[in-house]
């Protein structure tokens, strides 16, 4: 990601700004221009940081496409509340969209995972989590992206569900929480989901002793010792 340059003056000064001043007694204080350079500047920041995730990110389409239902579904939540209350449908549609995209498309993606529950034949319900070869890292941008996404809208969901019981809006409360339902369990899937694709590979690195040679005592210290210190690591 290359830097970006700044504006010629905020680079280059004056040779001398006090003879450049004497010939200018009269000229007012350039405050305006600072405080506008000062703007520029922060947009421009914050476009070079947009564009510089999106160019490191192995696949931008899939990471725009996660926030961008997720913010809409707040923004429409926060700003049609404010004018009507025909949204409902809208942020229930957007919600279910983020659910299943987060869930089947994003975790998959960018971080490699996928979880869902599914009903065995005597009608009991497990978690099935699927994850990548740990041979295929995640890029970490696209990791720390999703899992910030993850964790972030949430806690911004909960705060909306404390600000609608603080004001007695009882028409907000069902979407609230319905989103937090969606958010809560995409984060508790992944998060076991992760933490299930950890245990694993601690498994295997355990059982690659015996076919590096170490067998007998010393491959039943190697196993324990990546079992227990990874199981006190992801619980």
């Amino acid at each position: 990601m290359s830097a970006q340059s700044a504006p010629l003056l905020q680079t280059i000064e004056p040779d001398d700004p006090s003879a450049e001043n004497a010939h200018k007694p009269n000229a007012p204080p350039q405050r305006s221009l600072t405080a506008g350079s000062a703007m520029a500047s922060n947009h421009n920041d914050a476009e070079s940081a947009l564009s510089g995730i999106l160019r490191q990110s192995a696949h931008p389409a899939v990471l725009l496409c996660l926030y961008f239902f997720r913010l809409s579904a707040i923004s429409v939540y926060i700003l049609c509340g404010l004018f009507t209350d025909n949204y409902t449908v809208v942020v229930v549609v957007l919600l279910a969209m983020d659910f299943w995209n987060c869930r089947n498309v994003a975790g998959r993606r960018l971080v490699g995972l996928r979880f869902w529950n599914q009903i065995d034949e005597d009608g009991e319900s497990y978690w099935v989590f699927e994850s990548r070869d740990p041979s295929r890292p995640a890029n970490p941008v696209d990791s720390r992206m999703f899992w910030i996404a993850i964790y972030a809208f949430p806690t911004c969901w909960l705060l909306l569900f404390v600000v609608s019981i603080v004001r007695f809006n009882l028409s907000f409360i069902p979407i609230v929480v319905l989103a937090l339902v969606f958010n809560i369990t995409n984060a508790v899937g992944f998060t076991y989901a992760d933490r299930d694709a950890k245990q694993r590979w601690a498994n295997g690195v355990a059982g690659s002793g015996w076919n590096l040679g170490i067998g007998g005592f010393g491959g039943q210290i190697m196993s324990g010792v990546v079992r227990n210190s990874v199981g006190k690591v992801f619980g």
